[in-house]
């Protein structure tokens, strides 16, 4: 049997995406048989006992594979678990069979399509950046919005030292003191559209995610969840293929 790398194995459990795993092996939480391992180190899938914080990965024969998409409310946190006990996500997934773990994040403030899944190699596909998944929220803005800052959110903005790529911005409606946007975008950065949005002089009072790629929220409930279908799993990993 041929041995595989550690972060790898850690992945294909479910128990994290590989980059995760990385992460935990090089802070000397991952032992192998009881011993520390470092990155790069190889073991047997079906005999080695690899274990995080001293709990045994599962195998992955004795795992089922989920993939879920959650409208996520405003109010929660996106963690498994949160140390200032805030609501967190998984609160919503309490009665799933399997551990899962969100893919990306929305800010407490923000609601939306949120991703979960158990498939580490998913996962990772997804989050990497070479993949540039495009993510379309509605964005609800005060005061106004003018052609200047249109045009500003469309072709780029510098924000924590570095242009966003252009984006797509279009205007669905508008009222006195408040305009609701729909934007684009084909990055994954750390509240990037509020930053966007505050750089040109908006304020955002509502950011919705509705569509990853092909996934569309649709009228999923706030706080529900289901599995994707498996035409929503074909769509998701075409459009990964493509952007590879």
């Amino acid at each position: 049997m041929e041995k595989v790398r550690i972060q790898k194995i850690i992945s294909e459990s479910g128990y994290c995406s590989r980059r995760k795993a990385e992460e935990l092996i090089a802070a000397g939480r991952v032992k192998v048989n009881g011993r520390g391992c470092s990155l790069g180190d190889k073991a047997l899938p079906d005999k080695d006992l690899i274990t995080v914080d001293g709990e045994p990965i599962a195998r992955v024969k004795k795992r089922r594979l989920y993939y879920i998409m959650l409208h996520k409310p405003r109010g929660y946190v996106t963690t498994m678990k949160d140390e200032l006990d805030r609501r967190n996500v998984s609160e919503l997934l309490a009665d799933l069979p399997e551990r899962v773990y969100p893919v990306g994040r929305l800010d407490r403030n923000s609601e939306g399509l949120l991703l979960f899944t158990n498939d580490g190699n998913f996962a990772n596909d997804i989050m990497h950046p070479s993949r540039h998944i495009s993510k379309t929220y509605r964005v609800t803005v005060r005061p106004d919005i003018n052609d200047d800052q249109l045009v500003q959110l469309s072709e780029g903005i510098v924000i924590d030292g570095r242009r966003t790529a252009p984006a797509t911005v279009l205007v669905l409606d508008k009222q006195v003191g408040r305009v609701v946007l729909q934007i684009t975008i084909h990055e994954g950065r750390n509240r990037q559209i509020r930053k966007m949005c505050e750089a040109v002089g908006l304020e955002v009072a509502r950011l919705k995610r509705t569509s990853i790629g092909p996934l569309k929220l649709g009228m999923l409930k706030a706080g529900d969840y289901r599995e994707l279908t498996p035409d929503e799993l074909r769509a998701i990993r075409t459009a990964m293929t493509k952007k590879s």
